[in-house]
């Protein structure tokens, strides 16, 4: 006959040496403790942790450990899920040995894997960042092609703005009752004395 009392203790002592500082016995009947199980550190010395709670039934090992997260740091919900999850799944595959110790581990596998995760997605959302960042430095640098076509266009709305600015100079000027127009400035407002000499000097 199994003695289920003397294999919980002797798990316990072992798990005393093997975790010292995040060990900590909450009762003696049932037998409840706590281990705190941290991931390596990842990016800025950032860990994640979680605290699991386990209670000894009457017939463990042959009968699964109760347990729970009682606390937990950097981790979102799905992690939190998944967690548990993976604690079900190591408490059937073994059933009928002690288990705590490879329970925990599969935790703290769990937990550095998750650190990569941020790491990861960090690096991802880093690098986004400044992938949008050179693309708008070159929306920033790169303005319309210039093709002759709209070269063209924009020099004929430059030209009339030109004018209309000129004939707007000259009309106030005329209307202050200024000089009249030169015959530069009658030339420069009309473009068709541009042709009109070379037709004259044709005829």
């Amino acid at each position: 006959m199994t003695d289920y009392s003397e294999e919980q203790r002797n798990e316990l002592e072992a798990l005393e040496s093997i975790y010292p500082d995040s060990f900590t016995v909450l009762s003696e009947k049932p037998t409840t403790f706590t281990i705190t199980v941290t991931s390596e550190a990842g990016e800025n010395d950032e860990t994640v942790q979680t605290t699991l709670k386990f209670t000894y039934r009457e017939k463990y090992p042959d009968e699964t450990p109760l347990y729970e997260i009682v606390s937990q740091e950097n981790l979102d919900e799905n992690d939190v899920m998944d967690i548990i999850k993976l604690l079900e799944q190591q408490a059937e595959e073994n059933l009928g040995m002690v288990m705590i110790f490879t329970l925990v581990s599969a935790v703290q596998e769990k937990l550095n894997e998750i650190v990569d995760q941020i790491k990861t997605r960090r690096e991802e959302e880093k690098k986004q960042k400044e992938r949008e960042a050179e693309e708008e430095e070159k929306q920033r640098f790169h303005g319309t092609p210039v093709t002759i076509e709209n070269f063209l266009n924009w020099k004929a709305k430059f030209d009339a703005e030109l004018l209309e600015i000129k004939r707007k100079k000259m009309k106030e000027e005329e209307q202050a009752g200024k000089n009249k127009l030169s015959g530069k400035q009658l030339f420069e407002m009309d473009h068709n004395l541009d042709t009109s000499d070379i037709q004259f000097l044709e005829e």
